[in-house]
């Protein structure tokens, strides 16, 4: 090939990959143009659907077409997201090409003669206008490339810092309202037909106790030096073994220490749990109180004191109440916290800065919020250790709650940087372990799931659900099979963990062999995680179906349509499967293959929280109040 030819090639590869970059530039602007004027997830139709059932609520075919047009506006809006994304990435492409083959085609002509005079303006003027096309593309590759990154974001984030004074604090032990129960009897709920009584799964692995007299670190003293002790193994029969392992295991027990209770699986081992009780009249409420700043965060319980957390833009908070009265004990300040963000981060309403869930060990109550910031403060508001882990990236707020085993703290942070799960020590917050994962962001919180003596922690994300040896971080199974933004937490039961995700499928794993047991994809959950126990699975999808599966098989059973909002969790306790709306409504029903409604009992404000339960009581948060329900 000789140079004329090596010109001519230059010369037609510029042309085409510069028409190229002017056209994906031109589709970027028209994508822009389009999405500035019409938001994809707020949709007319949808709205005049809407008004329509609000005239005959009782519509199902309404209802249907309402979740049919919602499903194509949600997806149009993450493809509008994959348009933008590929096309920025094209157009970067074809400029690179296109400047390659330009100097390429320069480099050559300069290696022929210069022309004669007779034809020098001629050439000039076409050198000009070429420059001029160059200009103009080059504006228009800018403008397209700024374009992709301005592009309208239509999950309506919202500065917390314009709400600060939204959220106004409490004195502490002002405003409790304590309900005469006996001025409001009881309910009795119809006993006609006597539901199974569920022993949830006991747990095999011994907790190794903490040494005694460990030191803790505090604001005025050095970080000191805790002695590590070598975790004693596993034995059959927790009750016969140390009187450690086995007061321990009753404490978890009878306790709610977690997102979901118990090892955060959402199967309660309580009794007597209460059925019926109506908020707005007082019924079955014995006490409410409120909470000082706003939270997505679920109570959590030991022994006599509840907690729960709560933050906005002037401050981050954990709040203690008395389990008994409802009174608040104390309030933990989170602040003065080396490397905490001077300025919050932006996070949607649905989030905020304080969704995860808090834990506790019996000794200390640990919380996280989406500034990155951990802390631990003893059982008497004394704080014991604080640590910034790095701002979450994160484009709806960090909601991964935390869970702790053996001395451990237990954090899954996968962000928009990558993913990870780590365990710090539980007294001085210095890392025991850190394991990089290969996945993506997740908002899902760890389960722990005892397989043949040992436990493990089970996390969900995109594209992997995998387990991690609690004790050393070590990976010991991955399974491929998740996708989208992960929001629901695995349920794991008789040695089955189910992942599920709204957009993605629902899947079934034998966490011995690794191997997938079954696949669905009809009715999948947005928020709310799923819950399994004695051979039956229950989930419930962010518009308002409840379904019941066979764990094993996957086989449907039953389907109960609410038509309510649902982001709280299913939860299973004293022989029925409890699960709250967005509206506040709590739905009681039989734990069985067969669909029977118990009750359906209003709290009297908002709220999409998970209960936790003690015996004799279940404890809820509301939108502004924390109650306390029993007879």
């Amino acid at each position: 090939m000789d140079i004329k030819d090596k010109i001519k090639l230059s010369q037609n590869i510029a042309v085409i990959s510069g028409i190229f970059c002017i056209t994906v530039a031109l589709l970027l602007l028209l994508n822009f143009w389009q999405m500035s004027k019409n938001d994809p997830t707020d949709s007319k139709v949808i709205q005049a659907l809407v008004e329509r059932l609000k005239q005959d609520p009782n519509d199902d075919a309404l209802k249907m077409e309402i979740r049919n047009f919602d499903l194509l506006a949600r997806k149009a809006y993450f493809n509008s997201q994959w348009q933008v994304k590929t096309g920025a990435y094209l157009l970067l492409f074809g400029a690179i090409v296109f400047a390659f083959a330009l100097r390429f085609y320069y480099s050559l002509k300069s290696k022929i003669e210069a022309p004669d005079t007779q034809h020098e303006n001629e050439i000039a003027s076409r050198i000009l206008a070429q420059k001029g096309i160059i200009i103009v593309g080059a504006v228009m590759l800018v403008m397209a490339l700024g374009t992709s990154f301005i592009t309208v974001n239509h999950l309506k984030y919202y500065d917390v810092s314009t709400s600060a004074d939204q959220n106004q604090s409490v004195e502490e032990n002002e405003g409790i309202e304590v309900i005469d129960v006996d001025n409001h009897p009881a309910m009795v709920p119809d006993q006609s037909a006597q539901s199974e009584k569920i022993e949830p799964e006991v747990q095999t692995e011994q907790q190794p106790e903490e040494a005694a007299g460990e030191s803790v670190e505090t604001e005025d003293s050095k970080q000191a030096e805790v002695k590590k002790e070598e975790p004693k193994k596993a034995e059959a029969n927790p009750a016969v073994a140390g009187s450690g392992a086995s007061s321990f295991l009753a404490d978890i027990k009878k306790n709610s220490n977690s997102f979901r209770g118990p090892f955060s699986q959402g199967v309660s081992f309580i009794e007597n749990a209460p059925v019926e009780w109506d908020g707005s009249a007082g019924t079955n409420i014995l006490w409410k109180s409120p909470i000082p700043k706003n939270g997505f965060n679920s109570p959590v319980i030991w022994g006599d004191k509840i907690f729960i957390a709560g933050a906005d833009a002037a401050s981050r908070e954990v709040y203690c109440y008395n389990r008994t009265d409802g009174k608040l004990l104390w309030t933990g300040k989170v602040d003065n916290i080396q490397g905490s963000p001077s300025a919050m981060p932006k996070v949607t309403p649905d989030t905020g800065l304080s969704a995860p869930t808090l834990t506790t060990d019996g000794k200390r109550i640990f919380a996280i919020f989406a500034t990155g910031d951990i802390i631990a403060f003893d059982m008497d508001g004394k704080r014991v250790w604080a640590k910034n882990l790095g701002v979450p990236n994160n484009h709806y707020g960090h909601s991964s709650s935390l869970i702790t085993w053996n001395n451990k703290l237990i954090i899954q942070y996968d962000t928009n940087n990558g993913g990870k799960v780590m365990a710090l020590d539980v007294a001085t917050g210095n890392a025991v372990w850190e394991t990089t994962r290969n996945s993506k962001i997740s908002w899902a919180s760890p389960v722990l799931a005892e397989v043949d003596g040992k436990y493990q922690v089970v996390l969900t994300a995109d594209p992997i659900v995998a387990g991690y040896d609690v004790e050393t971080g070590k990976e010991l199974w991955s399974v491929e099979c998740m996708m989208g933004e992960v929001g629901p937490s695995v349920a794991y039961s008789d040695g089955i963990v189910v992942a599920a995700n709204e957009y993605a499928r629902m899947v079934a794993i034998d966490i011995r062999t690794h191997k997938t047991l079954w696949e669905n994809d009809e009715y999948l959950p947005e928020a709310s995680s799923p819950v399994a126990c004695k051979g039956l699975l229950f989930i419930a999808t962010s518009y308002g179906v409840i379904v019941c599966y066979d764990l094993k098989t996957g086989e449907q059973y039953w389907e109960d349509d609410t038509g309510a909002a649902i982001y709280s969790s299913p939860t299973i306790a004293d022989g029925k499967m409890y699960l709250m709306d967005n509206d506040g409504v709590m739905r009681v029903y039989e734990f069985s293959k067969e669909k029977k409604l118990l009750s359906e009992n209003e709290l009297g404000e908002t709220g999409g929280t998970t209960p936790a339960f003690e015996d004799g009581h279940i404890y809820i948060r509301g939108e502004k109040n924390l109650y306390c329900i029993g007879k």
